[in-house]
């Protein structure tokens, strides 16, 4: 007994430090200054570890694939294969020499860059960052091999349900909409894209307008300021890229969509249906009822799926925010026997949070446990470099760190209740069934209008 009580008064401790922190955490100060070709600069100084962080977001993501899915993804990937002044092997030999990582990805809104390096190299990696983003050099035989690289991935994904329910799920929630193209492309667009496609793509999507670049670590603002507008002082301004985004009515009545897997034996699902944008003025609030019902390991519904009745190894919920839509999931996966009852737990438990409503005890532990998470996010250079970018995307300003916790504290049960009513899709919910068809068919039929597919056919 005492044994236990020194343990818990210890994690007593930790959970009371934790939340400390995160009332007095706020963004450290950083500069944002606007090049003349319109590229958006941030800069913040971290000192403690000889280290330096980029991140650089540009309008180049999935939204602006039109018929050929995968476009945007193949273009990022293919920065990397070399540029004017460097192959491929040199530009990988000189970041391996010194240690340094630079990544380019693609995904639903937008085109990335990320970078980690010794700040003493500051001088050798920051020129090459620049190459890569300003003039990449799209090697016709490297372009071909990642091709094929991705193709074999779009392929291997279809053996793990997990990595492909979400593409199902949004091209089911989205329809037609731009937003249901999938981060990665699909196989039979991505075979067909060629080099040029991807040179022109580039052309129109990578420009300083409408892009941004941070940088966070051990510098000084003045000297990285006058480095970076040299570096990117010829990155030529272009004509802002325009997704033609629909309006996202949402669902009209319950649907299903069937993704038969022969060899399956679970059924992986999604309920869901209409989300929130990332701008959402409730966000915050949103995210703390989230953690309750379905974001922590303690939720409801881990409770209910896992630990009280041993359906699935873990259950879980959650709001997808883009920039102008967004989607909400429940996520898990059972035995096909289990299928039914599982899904109906689901349920249960999404009606539970509709009718029981959020107590007052239920509220503080969402609000205590998030709090405590909050700091941790942003502890690295790598990480404070993501955020000032997704500011910069996402348009919201450190007014939204800064009164983070106030906002968390502010919180009502009122207002929770007011939340869980407008935010969580009850009606019209629209599931998404990835398993042996034969064996979960007359289960599927219960929640909605059916369609069904082979996983290795489109879904629209």
């Amino acid at each position: 007994m005492k044994l236990s009580y020194k343990i818990l008064s210890v994690l007593a401790a930790l959970a009371i430090t934790n939340i400390a922190t995160a009332q007095n955490f706020s963004l450290p100060k950083y500069t944002k200054t606007i090049l003349a070709n319109g590229l958006t600069v941030y800069l913040m100084e971290q000192h403690e570890v000889p280290m330096i962080s980029v991140s650089a977001v540009m309008p180049a993501g999935a939204i602006y694939d039109g018929s050929q899915s995968g476009l945007a993804s193949l273009t990022a990937l293919s920065l990397k294969h070399g540029t004017t002044g460097k192959t491929k092997n040199q530009l990988d030999e000189a970041l391996d020499f010194v240690g340094a990582s630079l990544t380019t990805y693609s995904d639903k809104e937008y085109a990335g860059l990320s970078a980690t390096f010794a700040s003493k190299d500051k001088g050798q990696i920051l020129p090459l960052i620049k190459d890569v983003l300003v003039n990449p050099s799209f090697n016709a035989d490297e372009f071909t091999k990642e091709k094929q690289r991705k193709l074999v991935s779009l392929e291997q994904a279809k053996e793990s349900p997990g990595r492909v329910i979400g593409n199902y799920f949004d091209q089911l929630y989205y329809g037609n909409n731009l937003y249901a193209n999938p981060a990665g492309g699909k196989p039979e667009t991505v075979a067909n894209i060629s080099t040029g496609d991807v040179k022109a793509f580039y052309k129109s999507h990578f420009i300083p307008n409408g892009s941004a670049i941070a940088i966070v670590g051990d510098f000084k603002t003045i000297d990285m300021a006058a480095m970076v507008a040299t570096l990117f002082k010829d990155w030529k301004k272009g004509t802002l890229p325009v997704a033609n985004i629909t309006s996202i009515p949402a669902p009209a009545q319950a649907n299903v969509l069937l993704v038969n897997k022969d060899d399956a034996s679970e059924t992986t699902f999604y309920i869901g249906g209409p989300g929130i944008s990332f701008n959402n003025p409730d966000k915050v609030a949103i995210d703390v009822i989230n953690t309750f019902f379905g974001g922590r390991f303690t939720s409801w519904l881990n409770d209910e799926l896992r630990v009280n009745s041993g359906l699935t190894y873990g259950a879980r919920s959650g709001f997808v925010p883009q920039k102008n839509a967004g989607v909400f999931r429940i996520s898990t996966f059972t035995a096909n026997k289990n299928t039914e009852t599982a899904i109906d737990k689901a349920l249960e438990v999404l009606t539970l949070l509709h009718e029981k409503g959020v107590d007052e005890t239920t509220l503080t532990s969402a609000k205590n446990y998030v709090k405590g998470q909050y700091p941790p996010q942003y502890e690295t250079s790598g990480q404070l470099a993501d955020l000032l970018t997704e500011m910069y995307w996402y348009g919201f300003t450190e007014d939204y760190i800064n009164n983070f916790t106030k906002n968390v504290d502010g919180l009502t049960v009122a207002k929770a209740n007011q939340i869980v009513q407008q935010y969580f899709p009850e009606k019209n919910l629209q599931f998404v069934l990835i398993g042996k068809a034969d064996e979960i068919r007359s289960i599927a039929a219960k929640y909605g209008t059916v369609k069904e597919v082979e996983l290795k056919e489109v879904t629209k």
